[in-house]
């Protein structure tokens, strides 16, 4: 039985093969930084748990300004556009990151107390910040390189190295040091350099260019009006954790984080779907069957809000287990933001439309206004409520955000596929608000056991009850991933 499975293996495309390693490494590492989450909330106290989680915010932030995010779009459309000349394009983006991180660490040094004042962070955490920037952009271009030529191995051996690597030598040093926020950031900073500073090396013997001008012109070109897309959609995920430690305290900001990244557990379903059904739409719009996409979009959406509801009923088990109990309130955090994880997957069937027809303005558009709004509601409502705000203003900005994209989907619809319907715009409502419904049904049973594991049996024999449209759905997923590979 194992040689025919094996033989089934050797006989997939290159392609496929490739996608689903990816999607297992990805996996693999969102699993282990989950499964050691528990261990840190235990080794750091709410307050460190918190400052930890605001360095990663403020990381995110400052990495858009820092390397301009070179290794996302702009990469990726050179290494097919400049594929003949490949290794050098690579190695100038390289250079250029390089160049810009030495820059803004030359400026952080000219300035170093009013930064650190700014930001709340230690000398050494600012280093290590500007260290996990470059670090960080030298792997994406790398594996950004493999995954076009379909280098699965290598990306899979690094990938899941360091995601065992970074944990365990993180648990090693925050046993062993007083300051345990600056030795868990460093513990990443020395895995990431053992694992990628050859791969950075390896780029320059190959393209042996740093500075092009042709390239970083393009390159900068490019992205750099881009920057408000990539800043609004960072602030959009982590500026209430940052406002949470300014306005309230470290400790509550701990708090909101570990409910948070509870919460974020499904993104990987939310991946892993829009991974496989991402170049089934394209081929559809291409085709001029684009109304086929509503089809596959209310099961699926059925399907996500469906697990997101079982995450939510299990808030309090999930906290208990990954944290102690000075984080409990955490379960109040977990079901809006579970909710905009539905949201955030929803977009993704409106946003492919400007994407296909390049509608970059209409993508910075929607992500600026959700970041402005969760910004200018997040000041006013964490005053008045706590920090348990942030989380109904999440579950809203990602609410109004993939509203905006559904408005711009429907004017490209009007000029590009003459005025096609796609979606029945009353269908999405009815899912989307008795989903929001059940969850806050769900919540209001926190405080009674036997209520919300009686609602759990009533889902259950629901899904029970519809098992044959679960195996169709999941079978039409599948489905469209084969399809999509055919593209």
């Amino acid at each position: 039985m194992l040689d025919r499975y094996l033989a089934k293996y050797n006989a997939m495309p290159i392609q496929v093969r490739a996608s689903l390693w990816f999607f297992i490494c990805s996996f693999l590492q969102k699993g282990i930084a989950t499964i050691t989450t528990p261990i840190f909330t235990r080794l750091l106290t709410a307050d460190e748990y918190g400052q930890y989680s605001v360095f990663n915010s403020w990381l995110g932030i400052v990495t858009v300004f820092v390397s301009l995010n070179l290794y996302y779009g702009v990469y990726n459309q050179g290494l097919v556009k400049f594929s003949k000349d490949r290794p050098v394009f690579s190695s100038s983006l390289q250079g250029l990151t390089f160049t810009l991180v030495c820059g803004w660490t030359l400026i952080y040094a000219l300035m170093s107390d009013f930064w650190n004042a700014l930001f709340h962070l230690t000398t050494v955490q600012m280093l290590c910040m500007m260290a996990l920037i470059w670090l960080s952009a030298v792997y994406n271009f790398w594996s950004s390189e493999q995954r076009v030529e379909f280098q699965y191995r290598r990306i899979v051996q690094i990938t899941l190295t360091g995601s065992v690597l970074t944990p365990i030598l993180g648990i090693y040093m925050v046993l062993h040091a007083e300051d345990k926020v600056t030795a868990r950031i460093l513990s990443t900073v020395i895995v990431n350099a053992v694992l990628y500073s050859g791969l950075f090396i390896w780029h320059m013997r190959r393209g042996k260019t740093i500075y092009s001008t042709h390239y970083w012109r393009y390159a900068l070109g490019f992205n750099l009006p881009l920057i408000p897309h990539y800043l609004s959609g960072t602030l959009l995920s982590s500026a209430d954790r940052i406002m949470i430690q300014n306005m309230v305290s470290a400790s509550a900001a701990g708090i909101y984080s570990l409910g948070y990244s509870v919460s974020q557990v499904m993104t990987i379903f939310n991946t892993a779907m829009q991974q496989t059904l991402e170049p089934w739409r394209y081929k559809k719009i291409h085709d001029g069957r684009a109304a086929d996409i509503a089809g596959m979009a209310y099961p699926t959406l059925m399907l996500i809000a469906g697990v997101n509801l079982l995450l939510m009923v299990f808030a309090p088990e999930l906290v208990a287990l990954f944290a102690p109990p000075a984080y409990y309130d955490a379960i109040w955090i977990i079901p809006p933001v579970s909710m905009s994880v539905y949201f955030i997957f929803s977009y993704g069937y409106f946003a492919v439309f400007e994407f296909y027809f390049a509608k970059t303005r209409f993508i910075a558009v929607s992500t600026m206004a959700g970041a402005v709004m969760n910004i200018v509601l997040n000041y006013i409502f964490i005053g008045w409520f706590g920090y348990y705000a942030a989380g109904y203003t999440t579950l809203l900005c990602y609410m109004i955000y993939a509203g905006c994209h559904y408005h711009f989907m429907q004017r490209i619809c009007r000029e590009n596929l003459k005025g096609q319907k796609i979606y029945d715009r009353s269908k999405l409502i009815k899912i989307s608000l008795g989903f929001m419904v059940i969850g806050f049904l769900i919540m209001a049973t926190y405080p009674y056991l036997y209520l919300r594991y009686g609602l759990l049996g009533i889902m259950l024999l629901a899904g029970l009850i519809k098992r044959r449209w679960l195996i169709e759905t999941i079978r039409s997923v599948i489905e469209a991933k084969k399809i999509g590979k055919n593209k």
